[in-house]
């Protein structure tokens, strides 16, 4: 398996390339609009075609750059069918492993931070989007986030895979690339260390986290694939502006 860890500063996002040697074959985990072009490179630097992106669910903090694949290089667009998107060429769901080539997938229905957020695991690797995050979890105080319903799927979903499995999150907002299963199911300091339902549910509920900034335009534009908003705020442009680099990689 091929396989790159690649990083958008903005919305500090990881997009994950995985691709068949045997085939040639491709897809992108949550891929970021502003650094599409950068993701192409990258694919034609390792000979790779791009034949799927794949979103773990439908963001609040950056526009999926599906759309622009799909009109750069036919790519087909997948997402969790229980989002309903009708702009999706695939829906995706547990119990029904998506094959790229030798590379098997397997998604898990992880929701809590969303309704509809799901996990892929592959081998040796899972990618959990926002439901586990490096010592962490996405929040869970809109699009139909749930504390005890995230509690389960964590506990029910990601721990109880190996603990040598590797964790590879959406994000990380502290330079950190990847964990493992071990280590988040004990220290994790949200859900890990037999942390009851109950205490987490008060985290969560104590917080206080402030109202998402890019929310209004990205849920709206990522329920089309990827659609930056017209009339975006000065301040909001970069979100989706073209970048051609960024950290590691």
């Amino acid at each position: 398996m091929i396989f790159r860890q690649l990083f958008e500063p903005i919305s500090s996002t990881y997009t994950y390339l995985i691709g068949c040697e045997k085939t040639g074959k491709a897809l992108l985990i949550d891929p970021v609009l502003p650094t599409w072009r950068r993701d192409l490179d990258e694919l034609n630097k390792l000979g790779l075609k791009l034949v799927c992106t794949l979103d773990t669910h439908i963001h609040a903090d950056h526009i999926t750059a599906a759309r622009k694949l799909k009109q750069e290089t036919g790519s087909c667009i997948a997402f969790p069918a229980c989002d309903r998107l009708p702009c999706a060429d695939m829906g995706i769901e547990e119990g029904r492993p998506l094959e790229l080539g030798s590379i098997r997938l397997d998604p898990l229905f992880t929701p809590g931070h969303t309704d509809g957020h799901h996990a892929y695991r592959v081998g040796d690797r899972v990618f959990t989007g926002d439901a586990l995050l490096i010592d962490g979890c996405g929040r869970t105080d809109f699009q139909n986030g749930d504390a005890p319903t995230l509690y389960h799927s964590v506990h029910e979903k990601l721990f109880v895979l190996p603990e040598e499995t590797l964790v590879y999150p959406a994000h990380d907002y502290a330079g950190r690339r990847v964990s493992s299963i071990g280590q988040e199911k004990w220290r994790n300091p949200r859900l890990g260390g037999d942390k009851p339902l109950a205490e987490f549910v008060r985290i969560m509920r104590e917080l206080e986290l402030a109202y998402p900034k890019f929310i209004d335009y990205a849920v709206p534009g990522n329920r089309q694939c990827g659609v930056c908003p017209t009339g975006l705020p000065d301040d909001l442009q970069q979100y989706c502006e073209q970048i051609g680099s960024s950290p590691q990689g």
